[in-house]
């Protein structure tokens, strides 16, 4: 009955926890049931500096110099084009970033540790020991020391990753640094019967890696962000529920 009755306390935090979370994705909830039936909603297109959370990029920047001109001259340094330079340079300009990601990693590392201690000091014959009888004898300790010990360890691990993502986004010039340098970020979304699946890049480049075709590869992107996934009916059924979710973070075993 004791037993019984320090399970209800428990209960209830389970269920309490599992109620919270049912209501913060209340309004979530609400919206996937709405959409039954119907295609997931494309996202709005939208200004990402005015996205909330959105924050100017600060990097450390070398000392302004002084632009230098040639003078009577046709051609200005940087130029791809006679009359005008056609690679994205300024705010809102816009260019095409060529994500071409290949990772493969394989790693395996195994080790082993064994050691075993033995210690046995005692006092067999001492002083003409073996002489004495009665009460005499046991004043004299016998064992001293006797200690073993023995500990052994296995570990092993391995690493086995493969990833590959090649395709091709437009991305827009959002912010100009005091050096030149662009900061870029393009989002494509792209619905296939149920499911969407979402490309967002975003990052510093230089002009100088622009291409004269106006693109760019990802690799040469500093701070580069690149997330690929999507969201739909494929992607509900492999997400665990919100209940499972809960459960996973708190239950000790």
């Amino acid at each position: 009955m004791v037993m019984y009755a320090s399970r209800i306390p428990r209960l209830i935090l389970i269920g309490a926890l599992l109620a919270t979370a049912a209501l913060a994705s209340g309004c979530s909830s609400l919206d996937r049931l709405s959409q039954i039936g119907e295609k997931p909603r494309l996202s709005e297109i939208e200004n990402p500096t005015a996205q909330p959370g959105y924050k100017p990029v600060q990097m450390p920047m070398p000392k302004p110099e002084t632009a230098s001109y040639n003078a009577n001259s046709l051609w200005r340094n940087g130029s791809r084009a006679f009359f005008k330079d056609q690679r994205a340079a300024r705010i809102g300009d816009i260019l095409t970033i060529t994500v071409n990601f290949t990772d493969k990693a394989n790693m395996a590392n195994q080790s082993q540790r064994s050691r075993s201690s033995k210690e046995d000091s005692g006092i067999t014959d001492f002083a003409g020991s073996k002489l004495l009888t009665g009460d005499a004898a046991k004043v004299l300790p016998g064992t001293l020391l006797a200690t073993e010990s023995a500990g052994s360890y296995d570990g092993k691990g391995s690493v086995v990753r493969q990833e590959n993502l090649q395709t091709s986004v437009a991305a827009v010039v959002t912010q100009l640094l005091p050096n030149g340098n662009l900061v870029v970020e393009g989002k494509q979304e792209i619905r296939v019967n149920f499911e969407i699946r979402e490309l967002i890049v975003a990052g510093i480049v230089r002009p100088e890696d622009i291409q004269s075709d106006n693109t760019i590869d990802s690799s040469k992107i500093a701070q580069a962000r690149i997330a690929y996934g999507g969201r739909g009916q494929i992607t509900d059924v492999q997400q665990p529920r919100y209940g499972q979710q809960v459960t996973d973070i708190l239950l000790p075993f």
